[in-house]
């Protein structure tokens, strides 16, 4: 158990460019979850603060990605 969780390291997993995006999906839910989580007194205001927290990380992140793709295409 322990030699196959130690190969990860040696030998990473290969993903697609669409499933390295996709990954980025659970990733940004995670860190909102437990940013909104720490920051709001009120836990029942939670979940919609992490939905909105969550949109506005992967709209960002889309945005920038979109723009340096312009910017590559633009200078290239």
């Amino acid at each position: 158990m322990t030699a196959s969780l130690a190969s990860l390291f040696i030998t990473p997993i290969m993903f697609s460019r669409l499933a390295g995006l996709l990954m980025l999906l659970p990733l940004c839910l995670a860190v909102s979850v437990v940013y909104k989580t720490i920051k709001i007194e009120d836990l029942r205001k939670v979940p919609a603060a992490v939905v909105a927290s969550w949109f506005t990380i992967v709209g960002g992140m889309l945005a920038i990605g979109v723009s340096i793709y312009a910017l590559y295409y633009l200078c290239a």
